[in-house]
């Protein structure tokens, strides 16, 4: 394994990372990039044992569903780095044996990489989004072939790829990149259906980052997003090689939608997982600027207050639905269930802006015009900035104000609207959602439901 310090000296391997138009030459240095290095280092040495052939236990696959489900709270402190990994191993995992009575050498392939992986204490990032060119066309009928991630040379040590992969969390922070097809294929579109396993410094690979870090400004006023901002990257590929052994589809169409539906679940359960936690910080927020304000007693903040408070807990039972009716592969690991998974999923999205409309309207317009952190420091403003800021007297003016940037952090700035954004498209968008709930609904038994209670029969 892997310690944080070797973690930052492995990043140092040729690999090709822009930032603004710019390369850049230590991922760990760099401004806009070292609080998720470090908070990536940090996640190598917390589970960090010397022991020969010790593996981490956040990237072993659960065998039970209490061991499935004791992950939860975990996942949602976990780097995004590791984060990512966990459930790119996941995905790999759930798909093989889905695909071995067809192509027992793909699963036998994926199994093979996924142990080497562990024991190499490695960080994996999906790559499944493709840039994807004319939206109205399927891959097939794209002007420009490499609007999807295909294979342009099919070698006898392997194959060759092309494309580009786009909202890559945590791309430049992995080792490795595993490649899936975005969607279904079809026959026709054997080129586009490919799955692999690409270094980050393979020759042809470059990434391309943003990021909402508070680089340059008050960290202090930053309370979220100075530990959470992860870099985002648009990876790509161009004419990379990959050898056999870490390609894990190549022109089975049949497979293609495997990858995708497997990612996908993990996805939602990790955004799940991370929406219940931040459903209720929400409620917390609000119950907190409320009584900062002065108002936890007035019924129209209370309703609001309690209207989150149900959806947040919606979203929990609708995780517990999902851990609880788990199930197993043929190897023995758990996985969530997929319509509880892909419904709270929906769920979460789908309200989230409800959730941040009431606490905007709890909390009012200092949540994005409260002065500076710094402002307390100056003598020249400190007074003022305390004595108006302050409301309800047993609160100061400084923590009322610490509460408005952490709102403000985490729904009104670059931080909350990656947020808004994530929450929606992580796991597939939801229209994604929908047909997948669609898919494992018991659509049958609704609707004998319904001819029962109409009185119909033999229909």
């Amino acid at each position: 394994m892997m310690t944080g310090e070797e973690y930052k000296a492995s990043l140092n391997d040729g690999r090709k990372i822009y930032f603004e138009g710019r390369l850049v030459e230590n991922q760990a240095t760099e401004p806009a990039f070292a609080v998720a290095v470090q908070a990536t280092a940090d996640g190598y040495d917390k589970y960090y044992t010397s022991e020969p052939g010790a593996v981490n236990p956040m990237v072993t696959a659960p065998r039970s569903q209490d061991e499935l489900r004791s992950r939860i709270p975990i996942l949602v402190e976990l780097d995004q780095a590791l984060n990512v990994t966990y459930q790119s191993l996941m995905t790999l995992l759930v798909a093989a044996p889905r695909i071995r009575p067809v192509s027992p050498e793909l699963a036998e392939r994926i199994e093979t990489y996924v142990e080497d992986a562990k024991l190499r204490d490695i960080r994996v990032t999906e790559c499944i989004t493709d840039a994807k060119g004319d939206r109205s066309q399927s891959p097939i009928g794209q002007e420009d072939p490499d609007a999807y991630v295909r294979v342009v040379e099919r070698r006898e040590d392997g194959v060759v790829v092309r494309g580009a992969k786009l909202h890559i969390t945590a791309a430049s922070l992995g080792h490795e990149l595993m490649v899936m097809p975005t969607k279904k294929m079809k026959p026709g579109e054997e080129e586009w259906a490919i799955a692999c396993a690409i270094p980050v410094n393979s020759p042809g690979v470059s990434i391309i980052n943003t990021t909402n870090d508070p680089r340059g400004r008050d960290r202090r006023d930053y309370p979220v997003s100075d530990r959470l901002a992860t870099p985002d990257g648009f990876v790509i590929l161009d004419d990379v090689f990959v050898p056999w052994d870490r390609v894990f589809l190549d022109g089975q169409v049949e497979h293609a939608a495997v990858f995708a539906h497997s990612l996908g679940l993990w996805e939602r359960l990790g955004g799940t997982s991370f929406m219940c936690e931040q459903a209720d910080e929400l409620v917390g927020l609000a119950h907190l600027i409320a009584e900062a304000n002065g108002l936890s007693k007035v019924s129209h903040i209370r309703e609001k207050i309690d209207e989150m408070m149900i959806h947040a807990t919606m979203l929990r039972a609708g995780l517990e639905a999902a851990l609880s009716k788990a199930h197993k592969t043929p190897e023995g690991y758990y996985y969530p269930d997929e319509l509880y998974t892909n419904a709270v999923k929906y769920q979460g999205a789908a309200n989230f802006n409800m959730m941040v409309r009431h606490l905007h309207d709890i909390a009012g317009g200092g949540a994005i015009t409260a002065p500076s952190v710094a402002d307390f420091d100056n003598p020249a403003t400190a007074a003022y900035v305390e004595k108006y800021m302050q409301a309800y007297p047993a609160f100061s003016g400084r923590y009322r104000t610490q509460l408005f940037h952490a709102i403000r952090d985490l729904t009104a700035d670059a931080h909350g609207g990656w947020h808004l954004v994530t929450n929606l498209q992580s796991g597939g968008g939801l229209f994604a959602q929908r047909l997948v709930t669609r898919k494992h609904y018991d659509i049958a038994r609704a609707r004998a439901l319904a001819l029962k209670v109409a009185g119909i029969s033999g229909a």
